[in-house]
């Protein structure tokens, strides 16, 4: 792999705007080379070659291989400050100047280049001149993200002087073992190395025991992780007092636990960046180097080692001790548990996941066969039975077709992200090492696709009982022993089939119901909108409590269901559902004072709702005057749902941006695809309006199956959706270089006095 893809795919994926342009100095480079190539090819008008060496030069060259050789341990070849004069290419120098914002002393570094007067210099000292920039945009990146993660070391500093006070307190301090005053005196993080200040008696070490001051000044961070808490915290304050419990210190902990290995994992990102940087500075030199014929990179290469990027050595000392401390206070000291936990391994890809979505794929077009040759042998489509199968089984199999449907969207989400560096792992907030790729949810996908056509195939085998003129249960109870399986295996405790997944999306599932008691987060209002495109499932789910709970499946005759208003009004309650979640929780952000758009977003799902309801009502009894209300509410609730989708969700339609009508930044290379699906993205939200325009039943087609077809078809929409929403957080990520999640911190302190 060539170093420029291999330089970006080991990019942090926010922090992309801020290395060095490797491809943009690459692109001046070649600039340098054409001009050089016609140059050469012409033969009035060539390069002036480097002069030979004169007799007095001869004499020095020959008198230098008499010097002492220390070439092989030079990092930069000669760094003689005798060299040549005339050898001599560029000169660099730092700038001091002050930072208008902050009005703070900053320094800068400039290249002059010494041969301007030959031909084809102008390109030469643009591409200097663009080196300095990018140069001085890395070390004063660098530069402020170390300061930042100074000051985040003095609060952890803080946290942990509470943490081991509030441990003392809570345990007997007779059996507690030693431990010294921790208090930040000195650098940062000084602390958490360790650096044990021991009064010596002989062979007896005395320690200093830690303050237990601290605990006057600070109280305990509750957050809302309960909804009982959560209304703790709306009708009292939203901090609380310590009451020196072992819960209290088991949480206080954890937090503190989470803030490191987020806190280690920044600065590996920062050392990290150091080291690519670095490398491509490298490469870029020698790449001009060679174009050139000169020797150049000596002398920039050396001002890049000596800067602030390659002599800082904080982030070094930062991780050392972050390590030492996470080892002692967090893993019992065990080293090899400690640094598992703060490196995780990489995610390998499996031969075998590949293998068996290879292998369901195959078993499932075979299925689809078996079914298709037995429903025209038996003549399905013209029987009798027609109607009575696509009004009862129908319903309970095109469940897990929407749900293999959404999964396969999801798939090509992940595949595209993950193609386009759409860092969607840290988005959502899943464990490291635990997001699953495309080819995982592929696998799971057509797994559930063999286990459903089997189930289908066999509801197609089964015979009316001549005698009893009924149906066998043991095959009408099929498909609701698939969805007993689903739901087992999605409830799993064990250690398999991705459990992590699984929990974490019980997780979200649980706090999109206690909407307003938690702190809305992306997953949960991503989970939400993702209900909001599957309401015929959830209908379809009503339907299984119906059809099994009153017994109708004995017969396979769907009129308890169909002829009971009850029925009629839960129809109405569930379309509603997943709408009213999402309000709660656009309403719990707005009032959070986290987006005061929000209220908007709120109002925009609450017209879906009456949308939705007059939609149901109009389908349910018919009548030209509900028909034009449902007809104008879902209008309004479609243009104001379009428009939010394509302004505010993916952020295009922007005038004045640098791609006309899109935004400034873009991560697809083709624009075009933006407008074709803000086309699509209007076409299919004008789908689901084919009720109200009393389209229930086409001639060659069922009312159920026409129902599922818009149904897929809305699933197709929320899967582009997906996209690029994800595609805008990323961009907005990037905007402002969050790279890592913020925890928040156990302990805040009185009147904000960290000066304890």
């Amino acid at each position: 792999m060539k170093f420029g893809k291999e330089f970006a795919s080991q990019m942090v994926p926010e922090w992309q705007e801020a290395y060095m342009n490797y491809n943009f100095l690459k692109t001046l480079l070649k600039d340098i080379l054409n001009f050089r190539q016609r140059q050469s090819r012409s033969p009035g008008n060539q390069v002036n070659p480097r002069p030979l060496p004169s007799k007095a030069t001869s004499l020095k060259r020959r008198g230098s291989l008499f010097r002492a050789f220390s070439g092989l341990t030079s990092r930069y070849g000669n760094k003689n400050p005798t060299k040549d004069k005339e050898d001599e290419v560029i000169l660099v120098s730092a700038m001091h100047t002050i930072d208008e914002e902050q009005g703070e002393d900053a320094q800068s570094y400039q290249t002059i280049f010494l041969r301007s007067s030959e031909g084809g210099s102008e390109y030469e000292i643009v591409f200097f001149r663009r080196l300095d920039d990018e140069f001085n945009k890395v070390v004063n990146f660098y530069r402020a993200k170390v300061e930042e993660v100074v000051k985040d070391a003095e609060e952890l500093n803080i946290q942990m002087d509470v943490l081991i006070a509030l441990r003392i307190k809570v345990n007997d301090p007779a059996v507690v073992s030693p431990l010294i005053n921790q208090r930040n005196t000195g650098h940062p993080m000084e602390v958490i190395h360790e650096e044990h200040q021991e009064k010596r008696s002989g062979d007896v070490k005395e320690f200093q025991m830690a303050s237990l001051d601290v605990l006057n000044h600070i109280k305990i961070n509750t957050t809302a992780e309960t909804p009982l808490s959560a209304l703790k915290t709306v009708f009292n304050s939203s901090k609380s007092g310590l009451h020196y419990n072992k819960n209290e210190l088991r949480d206080a902990k954890e937090k503190l636990k989470q803030a490191f290995i987020e806190f280690h994992e920044k600065l590996r990102f920062l050392k990290n960046y150091v080291f690519l940087n670095q490398l491509a500075f490298s490469n870029i030199m020698k790449k001009y180097d060679k174009i050139t014929s000169r020797n150049a990179s000596d002398a920039y290469l050396k001002m890049v080692e000596e800067s602030y990027l390659g002599q800082s050595d904080e982030v070094a000392k930062l991780i050392e001790r972050v390590e030492s401390a996470f080892v002692k206070h967090f893993c019992n000291g065990n080293r090899h548990q400690g640094m598992r936990t703060l490196k995780p391994n990489t995610k390998r890809k499996k031969h075998r996941v590949t293998f068996f979505v290879g292998c369901f794929f195959g078993c499932s077009l075979a299925l689809v066969v078996a079914i298709t040759v037995s429903v025209y042998n038996r003549g399905l489509f013209r029987s009798t039975g027609r109607t009575q199968y696509m009004d009862t089984i129908f319903p309970l199999y095109s469940l897990f077709g929407f749900l293999v449907l959404h999964m396969v969207m999801y798939a090509a989400n992940v595949y595209y992200w993950t193609r386009f560096r759409v860092n969607y792992s840290f988005i959502f907030g899943f464990k490291p090492g635990t997001e699953m790729g495309y080819t995982e949810v592929l696998l799971l996908s057509s797994g559930l696709s063999v286990l459903t056509l089997a189930a289908v195939l066999s509801n197609l085998e089964m015979e009316l009982d001549p005698n009893t003129k009924s149906y066998e249960t043991l095959t009408e109870l099929v498909p609701i022993g698939l969805v007993t399986v689903v739901l087992l295996i999605t409830v799993c405790p064990f250690n398999i089939i991705y459990r992590a997944n699984r929990f974490f999306l019980l997780v979200c599932f649980w706090h999109c119901i206690c909407a307003p008691f938690y702190a809305i987060t992306l997953p949960d209002f991503f989970l939400a909108d993702q209900f909001t495109s599957q309401v015929q499932l959830l209908r379809n789910l009503q339907f299984y409590v119906c059809y099994y709970g009153w017994g109708d499946f004995k017969q396979r005759d769907a009129k308890t269901c169909s002829n009971s208003n009850v029925y009629d009004v839960i129809t109405i309650v569930i379309a509603v559902i997943p709408y009213w979640i999402r309000v709660l929780q656009c309403m719990r952000r707005f009032l959070g004072g986290h987006d005061s758009t929000q209220a908007l977003n709120a109002l925009k799902y609450f017209s879906t709702i009456v949308a939705v309801v007059a939609r149901t009502i109009q389908t349910q009894h018919g009548g030209v005057i509900l028909q034009i209300i449902a007809g104008s509410t879902s209008g309004i609730a479609t243009i104001f749902s379009t428009y939010w989708d394509i302004v505010v969700d993916w952020g295009l339609l922007r005038r004045n941006s640098e791609n006309p009508w899109l935004r400034d930044k873009l991560i697809l290379p083709s624009t075009s695809i933006y407008f074709i699906a803000m086309v699509l993205n209007v076409i299919l939200r004008l789908a689901w309006m084919q009720s109200v325009l009393d389209v229930h039943e086409a001639p060659f087609l069922h009312r159920n199956a026409l129902i599922a077809i818009i149904a897929s078809l809305e699933i197709i929409r929320r899967g582009m959706w997906n996209f690029f929403r994800l595609e805008n957080e990323h961009l907005n990520n990037v905007g402002k270089f969050r790279a890592v999640k913020s925890v928040p911190l156990p302990f805040s302190y009185e009147h904000d006095d960290k000066n304890m």
